[in-house]
């Protein structure tokens, strides 16, 4: 990679051009944040309000010549209301235990993430998970990451893997078991991340990117209102 910007000792590096993961026949670049440089929550804070979001121990941003089509989005948690369906879903998931759990390996949680990818994202490029990539993506030595496990009675449906940030959380990744798909599990995790951002008493839950024309990224816009990144602003989607 080669140095893309320098800002006050932060330096950014540009990916060579690579195959796009959601628009077949794109090539994709990715800016990174320096990887030797010291991450605090104050850092990730500001980055996300501009955009990046965070894989493993990295903090990155799309930076596509002549495409802008992933926009990094977040919802003011204040703002939000549920549509009839959010309801519905909301409702009928009333009855599952939600508890936090530091983020370590668990067996049972790499089964259901296994299991999720197999069934959900098979030919996604995520087929080759192991225990260590698995770590590799959702944890970091410097995030305040909590994983969030969905229980009904005992058994494990759902597990939301989210950072704290200063002013709000960072949904990272939510897997559940597609044998529940009824239930809405994905849809109920952020209603219930929206509704955890409260009662912390922040701001934004942010979403990580939406794009328009990719299915398995279009559903971010049924969450209203929502904002957001283009042009080095937040805007409301309307």
């Amino acid at each position: 990679m080669r140095p893309f910007i320098q800002q006050r000792q932060l330096n950014l590096f540009l990916t060579p051009p690579h195959e796009c993961s959601y628009l077949p026949e794109h090539l994709a670049t990715t800016v990174f944040v320096d990887p030797y440089i010291q991450k605090t929550q104050r850092l990730y804070t500001l980055l996300s309000s501009q955009g990046f979001r965070r894989s493993g121990d990295h903090l990155y941003r799309p930076h596509c010549e002549g495409c802008q089509a992933c926009l990094s989005t977040r919802i003011p948690v204040y703002e939000f209301e549920m549509h009839r369906n959010q309801k519905r879903i909301w409702q009928k998931n009333q009855d599952l235990i939600i508890k936090p759990v530091a983020p370590v390996y668990r067996p049972e949680h790499f089964r259901l993430y296994y299991n999720y990818l197999m069934q959900r994202h098979k030919g996604g490029g995520m087929d080759d998970a192991t225990p260590e990539r698995y770590l590799q993506f959702l944890t970091s030595q410097w995030a305040d990451t909590v994983f969030y496990e969905f229980r009904l009675e005992k058994q494990l449906v759902a597990v939301a893997v989210v950072d704290v940030l200063a002013t709000g959380l960072s949904a990272v990744y939510t897997f559940f078991d597609p044998a529940f798909e009824q239930r809405g599990l994905g849809t109920f995790a952020v209603l219930w991340e929206i509704e955890e951002v409260k009662r912390l008493g922040l701001e934004w839950l942010y979403l990580g990117y939406w794009i328009e024309n990719c299915r398995k990224m279009s559903y971010k816009a049924n969450y209203q209102p929502l904002e957001y990144y283009s042009n080095y602003q937040w805007i409301r989607k309307s």
